[in-house]
């Protein structure tokens, strides 16, 4: 029955049954969520918060909110000091040099 529906935004469970809980908590989908408590789950600041599916991509809270809505930029610096001419088309007679040498 909880498979046929959208997946939740968060899972609130109360249950007393460890083992069942493990099986919830382990087998169905949904954006995070605790057991046995609701609030707590939106009040740690250190558990982002966000779902999956239709509930929503991604989590918005803490750190990962942070690191969600920033842009790591990456760049290579590269000198002109050692400009190798095998980096450069026409490769044929170049990939053949190459294969030769390495054998």
């Amino acid at each position: 029955m909880i498979r046929n529906r959208e997946k939740p935004l968060a899972l609130y469970l109360f249950i007393k049954d460890s083992n069942l809980e493990n099986w919830v908590v382990n087998n169905l989908s949904y954006g995070g969520g605790c057991t046995n408590d609701t609030i707590m789950h939106v009040a740690n600041y250190h558990l982002p918060f966000g779902g999956v599916g239709a509930s929503g991509i991604g989590s918005y809270h803490g750190k990962k909110g942070f690191e969600t809505f920033s842009h790591t930029k990456s760049i290579l610096k590269q000198t002109f000091a050692i400009d190798l001419p095998l980096r450069y088309p026409p490769y044929r007679n170049k990939l053949n040099l190459l294969k030769k040498v390495l054998r």
